[in-house]
């Protein structure tokens, strides 16, 4: 049972000296992550990242499961049938129904504030981690700042890295918070920087924790509406509000996916 809604309302130890005057460096494998960290530190540093987050990053390791993750990416080229039967899609449909029952007057506020309906918060749940079932069991952190060091997305991945070292200078993550491959963190997964600009604290205590399912679904309504989610219409390819969709993430069979599964919750 989720939470009562009660409102919808980051000294880094390696010196700063020659090597971090330069820019940093991207890398293919992990030769070269260390000083490729002094380096962005002055650039994190620059961006308003303090002491703790600092030192978060000093403290990060080069993530070879990230790597390796990253490298062999397959669920998304299957075809929508077979992507939605290796994602569960029919138990995820059975429990969305079963979670937005037992708690309508929770999804009714969300939808009042946001417009976005249950259906549709309840399927990225149920797809990102089984309602919260398994969240990653990587450091967000380290996960994070080795994609930003490695080359192939490294200009993606870094303000993201900025934004998980802002997290914990604010306390809502720390160096050693687990999260999934790609440092996606919480109950739906919100990549860091994201994580920063739309997280909202949907209970009301003050703080905005994402593996709190209140401040998580609330966090998830706000990203969308915040990328133009229009209340009322409707949200299959070719409606108003499959672009938003596809906001969240930029797979073709994930986006087709969530729009079918959360029509059905929602059915």
């Amino acid at each position: 049972m989720l939470p009562s809604f009660k409102s919808l309302a980051l000294g880094f130890g390696l010196s700063l000296g020659a090597t971090a005057a330069l820019a940093a460096q991207c890398g293919n494998t992990s030769a070269g992550f260390d000083a490729w960290k002094a380096a962005f530190a002055q650039e994190a540093k620059s961006a308003g990242v303090g002491q703790r987050g600092l030192q978060a990053l000093a403290q990060a390791q080069y993530a070879k499961r990230t790597i390796a993750a990253d490298r062999n990416q397959k669920s998304f080229k299957y075809s929508l049938e077979k992507f939605m039967q290796v994602r569960g899609a029919n138990a995820i449909i059975s429990q969305g129904r079963k979670r937005k029952a037992q708690n309508m007057a929770y999804f009714q506020a969300i939808e009042q504030q946001y417009g976005v309906p249950a259906g549709v918060i309840l399927a990225i749940h149920g797809m990102e981690t089984g309602f919260g079932g398994f969240m990653g069991d990587s450091s967000v952190v380290s996960a994070i700042v080795t994609l930003s060091f490695d080359c192939r997305r490294s200009d993606f991945f870094k303000p993201h890295a900025i934004g998980a070292l802002k997290l914990v200078d604010r306390g809502s993550i720390t160096g050693s918070t687990k999260g999934a491959k790609h440092g996606e963190l919480g109950h739906t997964q919100f990549l860091p920087g994201n994580a920063l600009k739309y997280g909202v604290d949907g209970n009301g205590d003050g703080r905005v924790d994402f593996y709190n399912q209140t401040d998580a679904l609330v966090s998830t309504a706000n990203f969308l509406r915040q990328k133009g989610w229009k209340p009322g219409q409707g949200y299959q390819p070719g409606q108003p509000n499959f672009p938003v969709i596809q906001a969240w993430n930029a797979a073709g069979v994930y986006q087709k996916a969530i729009a079918i599964m959360a029509a059905k919750i929602d059915g």
